[in-house]
């Protein structure tokens, strides 16, 4: 799909227009969004799923309710981890028994680190530095610090600008280097990363490489298996709509289950975990990246999106992807020159995610105002108003519409009131 040749001076109806022509338009019927609300923050938090609350009364009241403890074989509760696995690793490019779902991407993402580390103790013990990126998630770059403080010794993290990343590490990937952990999306500006010649670069240089996937998996086609990589984490409450607080997903490459060393060896990643043994032996393939009993419910409603996930055709869910995000920058160029706004999300098809981001000196009351309107999109410091672009749900006219609230807003300073001015807990 591709928008015509200077789209920012089309009108609504074209908008409807594509929006009638779009393939994916039936899985809009699969989410249940609110009355005259735009939904743009999937890359923060997805919508609710078609039979989500019933999945989950049927959960409650007949698994839980009736079944009780049997459920965890009658109702396959055991396998659930890495039946969802599978679900997500369709989506991910990451082959079959290479994935399960389990605890939260923080969690994760320390097992993974530490896994990689210990693995290049073994072989280049002299490796014990942790390159990430400047602009990840902050909750990466605190994990890989505590965890360096906790094994001491030399180890250390080093912060890279994504400059020095696309470029293919050029000042980085020196003998001391043992892992890089990268976010294929920038949370931020929506800028992505090319994972195959990245992965290459980073095994050239002799390091591991760990993808954080949070705001790819589900937006974008992902091919873990084909580029190589190491380790890869992600959730599955953004563009996967698993639901809030949902449990990410762990994968790790073919070439290493049996090396991975759990560093949380609970007793769900034991071989024989009801044996009840006073020693810990890993479980063979995916089973060893579990630690402790898993969270049922949410798993379960989880369930829906990542089946809705994996039905969707990923080409076609990139091309509207970056048809819709087209169209976003052109209309914002277009029809919001006047204004101190400036577009961060990359330009390049290439080097661009499923949102966009703009800033603005009076970003987080412009998107209070915006909310207000019915179109909820989310503010991250410094001035960045983002809005995730989901495929499966988002369409043509909602972009002309949000762009046009905006215009409204800043040209009669709609966001100068004392109540967008507030800010929650969560902005």
């Amino acid at each position: 799909m591709t928008i015509p040749e200077h789209s920012a001076a089309h009108d609504r109806a074209t908008c409807e227009r594509l929006d009638a022509e779009d393939p994916l338009r039936h899985f809009r019927d699969e989410f249940l969004l609110p009355p005259d609300t735009i939904y743009l923050d999937g890359n923060s938090l997805g919508p609710r799923t078609k039979g989500a609350a019933e999945r989950a009364q049927e959960v409650i009241e007949d698994e839980w309710g009736t079944g009780l403890i049997r459920s965890w074989n009658t109702a396959g509760w055991f396998d659930l981890p890495a039946k969802l696995g599978d679900a997500v690793s369709k989506v991910i490019g990451g082959g079959a028994g290479s994935t399960v779902v389990t605890d939260t991407t923080s969690i994760n993402l320390f097992k993974t680190a530490s896994a990689a580390l210990k693995m290049q103790a073994a072989d280049a013990p002299e490796r014990r530095v942790i390159v990430t990126q400047r602009e990840n998630f902050p909750s990466d770059i605190y994990m890989l610090e505590g965890l360096a403080e906790q094994l001491g010794d030399g180890y250390e993290v080093r912060l890279v600008d994504d400059e020095e990343v696309t470029a293919g590490f050029p000042t980085t990937m020196t003998a001391e280097v043992a892992l890089v952990v990268l976010t294929h999306v920038n949370y931020r500006t929506g800028r992505l990363f090319d994972m195959a010649s990245t992965t290459s670069a980073i095994h050239a240089g002799g390091a591991m490489v760990i993808w954080d996937l949070c705001h790819s998996a589900g937006a974008l086609e992902i091919d873990l298996e084909g580029t190589g990589a190491d380790m890869a984490v992600g959730c599955t409450y953004k563009f996967l709509n698993g639901g809030p607080g949902s449990p990410a997903f762990i994968w790790v490459s073919a070439t290493l289950p049996d090396r991975f060393a759990q560093p949380l060896s609970g007793w769900w990643s034991h071989e024989k975990p009801f044996e009840m043994s006073p020693s810990y032996a890993p479980a063979a393939g995916i089973r060893r990246y579990l630690t402790g009993t898993q969270g049922i419910l949410s798993m379960s409603v989880a369930e829906l999106g990542l089946d809705i996930a994996a039905r969707a055709d990923m080409t076609a869910v990139r091309e509207k992807s970056l048809a819709l995000s087209d169209l976003f920058i052109d209309l914002v160029e277009a029809r919001l020159s006047e204004h101190p706004i400036e577009i961060v999300t990359p330009r390049e098809h290439t080097h661009r995610g499923s949102q966009v981001s703009i800033t603005h000196p009076e970003g987080f009351a412009i998107m209070s105002a915006l909310i207000e309107a019915g179109i909820i999109g989310d503010y991250r410091e410094p001035a960045v108003l983002r809005f995730g672009l989901t495929p499966l749900y988002v369409g043509f006219t909602d972009v002309w519409d949000t762009v046009e609230a905006l215009r409204d807003i800043l040209d009669n300073r709609l966001w100068d009131a004392p109540r967008h001015k507030v800010r929650g807990a969560v902005t």
